[in-house]
């Protein structure tokens, strides 16, 4: 769907909750169902079926955004493992980048209090449906330019991200975000497969104060994907 039709659409999900939510964005998108199973914990994310189908050519000459929030990357992945690990107590933990929203639903099922982020409007209403399809109860969701962080947004105790340095410009804006949300004492824990833009983002971290504390790497490994996925823990220096 395309055109004023679909924008009045957009506009009407952001009221919309539960069942009503996930009944319009039937209208909006063609939708599949995917099943992640991490560990013993299950999900199911009603993603777009085909993230071909998003692509906007007038997205993508403002500023070369694709759509990539409508598909499930292994960073994500292992992203939403370690946090199922983590006890969150209400703590409150903000997303660069939701997505699809995978790690904010394993953050929420750990017991953070989320606030979900993206640059796309629809990535905020499919994550919101996600998170209440399974854990009940939807995040904090808001849209957000990294070149253009709002004023006064935080701090967060964690904040997390997965896969988004695959851009020279975003290493360093990511680094930037992290050191304008990060309250004292926090934590960062980033996901990345390796992306070549990687270096600059660990170079840019002492720049703003920040080190890496600790990085653990995991295979992954299905069907033709074979990565190697580094979770980084970054704290104040």
């Amino acid at each position: 769907m395309t055109g004023p039709s679909s924008d009045l659409v957009r506009d009407a999900i952001e009221t919309l909750h539960g069942a009503s939510l996930d009944d319009a964005l039937a209208r909006r998108f063609s939708l599949a169902d995917e099943t992640v199973h991490l560990g013993d914990t299950m999900f199911v994310l009603r993603k777009p079926a085909n993230a071909d189908h998003l692509i906007s050519e007038a997205d993508y000459v403002m500023d070369e955004r694709l759509p990539y929030w409508a598909d499930l990357w292994p960073s994500s992945r292992q992203l939403a493992a370690t946090l199922l690990a983590e006890h969150g107590g209400g703590r409150t933990l903000l997303e660069l980048g939701c997505g699809l929203g995978l790690p904010t639903i394993a953050a929420m099922r750990a017991g953070f209090d989320v606030t979900a982020t993206d640059y796309y409007q629809d990535a905020l209403h499919v994550a919101r449906a996600n998170a209440g399809r399974n854990v009940g109860r939807e995040p904090t969701v808001r849209l957000v330019n990294w070149r253009a962080w709002p004023e006064a947004f935080g701090p967060f105790d964690v904040v997390i991200a997965a896969d988004v340095v695959y851009e020279q410009e975003y290493a360093t804006l990511i680094a930037d975000c992290i050191a304008k949300s990060l309250a004292p004492g926090g934590v960062a824990i980033i996901a990345d497969p390796g992306r070549v833009a990687l270096p600059t983002f660990v170079a840019r971290l002492p720049l703003v104060g920040l080190r890496i504390a600790e990085t653990t790497t995991t295979p992954y490994d299905e069907g033709k994907i074979h990565q190697e996925i580094q979770v980084m823990r970054i704290m104040w220096v």
